[in-house]
């Protein structure tokens, strides 16, 4: 068995949408030579009795009860190079599927078994993917033809409006330092990694939607589209 990263200290699992879930973990990692300790979260989405799961999270003996009770874990979906610690441990456990735009790298041997293309095939119904074409790392988005529009984003799109108890003291003081805790945010890290351009976001703003699920923050509900619009006006000056 491959040595996986242990469960770390994670919220309930809960329906923020039919058939769409939102739990809350931990991560604890080294960036940029300093130790970082915050929050993350998984998106869950149900298609029949079919789970995929967008930004993994392992979650504890419970957690996975839960999760088992909601239905088959089928896929897992990649959205973006700077996560992924958990995904090896879902595809061993469930054999998932593993699903990732082109030239998204993996940890703990792990390959993309299907691409996440537009116009391809999707790991559920109604699911549609935004690939961004400019940043250095693979990225995307997924949406869900659901509620007027729900995007699963992972670091490109965040919705932190302060630390919360999955924080460590010294990152909750470097994170709001750094300005972290914004709403309707691009990630700051993930910006100074990948140096995104406009010309992604200007396509981004065209996209229908409502929500917003984000890898890090809270659901941002019914005001997404405006609130990240506006943030992409704020950065780029379109």
């Amino acid at each position: 068995m491959t040595d996986f990263a242990e469960a770390m200290p994670h919220g309930d699992i809960h329906e923020v949408f039919p058939d769409v879930f939102f739990v809350t973990g931990t991560m604890k990692t080294v960036l940029m030579g300093s130790h970082w300790h915050f929050s993350r979260n998984m998106t869950i989405v149900r298609d029949g009795k079919d789970l995929t799961l967008i930004n993994t999270v392992r979650l504890n003996d419970a957690g996975l009860a839960h999760l088992e009770s909601l239905g088959t874990v089928k896929n897992i979906v990649k959205v973006d190079a700077m996560h992924g610690l958990d995904d090896a441990f879902y595809k061993e456990r469930y054999s998932a599927t593993v699903w990732a735009p082109a030239g998204m790298p993996h940890g703990n041997g792990l390959t993309t078994d299907k691409l996440l293309e537009p116009g391809g095939d999707m790991p559920f119904a109604g699911a549609s993917v935004f690939v961004f074409e400019a940043t250095k790392l693979p990225a995307c988005i997924v949406r869900i033809a659901r509620e007027g529009g729900i995007l699963v984003a992972c670091d490109a799109l965040q919705n932190w409006v302060g630390p919360d108890a999955f924080f460590s003291d010294e990152s909750r003081k470097t994170m709001t330092e750094m300005g972290f805790f914004q709403s309707a945010n691009i990630g700051p890290v993930w910006s100074m990694v990948n140096e995104p351009k406009a010309q992604d976001f200007v396509r981004l703003r065209d996209l229908p939607f409502n929500h917003a699920l984000c890898g890090h923050g809270v659901p941002l509900r019914d005001r997404a589209r405006e609130a990240f619009n506006a943030r992409f006006e704020q950065v780029f000056g379109i």
